[in-house]
C-alpha cells in the first residue's frame, strides 16, 4: 500500500510504483497490478449502476405482468356482470358511470398490490439487512412514486374492460346469460 501526499501527484506516485516494481521484476512479464482509490471507486459506480439497471428491468417486466393480470381480472368481472351493467344502463345510468366504476376498481385492484408490494419490500429488506448486516435505507418519496405507478398501472390497464363496460347496449346486456 502507497500513499500519495496530495491527489494531484496521485498520478506520478502510481507510475513510479509500476516503474520500480517492474525494475525489481528486472524485464519479466508483470505479475502485478497497481490501482488507485479513484479506479476502485469507478468500479464500484459501474457495478452499482449494472444492478440498478438490472433491478429497473425486473420492476418493468413485473409492472408489465401485473397490468395484463388486472387487466384479465378486470374482462372477466365485465362479461361475468354483463346483466348488472345492462340494469345499471337500463335504469339511467351514464356509460361514463359505469366506466368509472371499473376504473376505479382498476385503480383499487392495482393500489392492494402496491401497497403489498411495498410491505414485501420492507419486510425483505428487514431481513437481508438482519442476515448480511447492510445498512437499510426506506424511502418515503420512492414508496410514493410506487403506489403512484401502480395507479397508473391500474389506470392503463382497466381503461379497455372499462370502456368496454360503459360502450354496452343495455338491451343486449339484459339479454346476455
Amino acid at each position: 500500500l502507497v500513499q500519495a501526499l496530495s491527489q494531484d501527484s496521485m498520478l506520478r506516485v502510481q507510475e513510479e510504483v509500476t516503474a520500480l516494481l517492474q525494475q525489481r521484476r528486472q524485464g519479466r512479464e508483470p505479475d502485478f497490478t497497481v490501482r488507485n482509490q479513484l479506479e476502485l471507486a469507478e468500479l464500484a459506480t459501474a457495478s452499482s449502476k449494472t444492478m440498478t439497471a438490472l433491478l429497473a428491468g425486473i420492476a418493468f417486466v413485473s409492472l408489465v405482468v401485473g397490468a395484463i393480470g388486472i387487466m384479465n381480472i378486470m374482462l372477466v368481472s365485465v362479461t361475468e356482470r354483463t346483466r348488472e351493467i345492462g340494469i345499471r344502463l337500463a335504469v339511467g345510468a351514464h356509460g361514463k358511470d359505469v366506466l368509472l366504476q371499473f376504473l376505479t376498481e382498476a385503480i383499487v385492484l392495482s393500489l392492494i398490490g402496491g401497497a403489498l408490494g411495498i410491505l414485501l419490500g420492507i419486510g425483505s429488506s428487514q431481513i437481508v439487512s438482519q442476515v448480511l448486516g447492510l445498512p437499510k435505507e426506506l424511502s418515503v418519496e420512492w414508496m410514493l412514486i410506487a403506489v403512484g405507478g401502480s395507479a397508473v398501472v391500474g389506470i392503463l390497464s382497466g381503461f379497455y374492460p372499462a370502456l368496454k363496460a360503459a360502450q354496452l347496449d343495455p338491451i343486449d346486456a339484459l339479454r346476455f346469460e
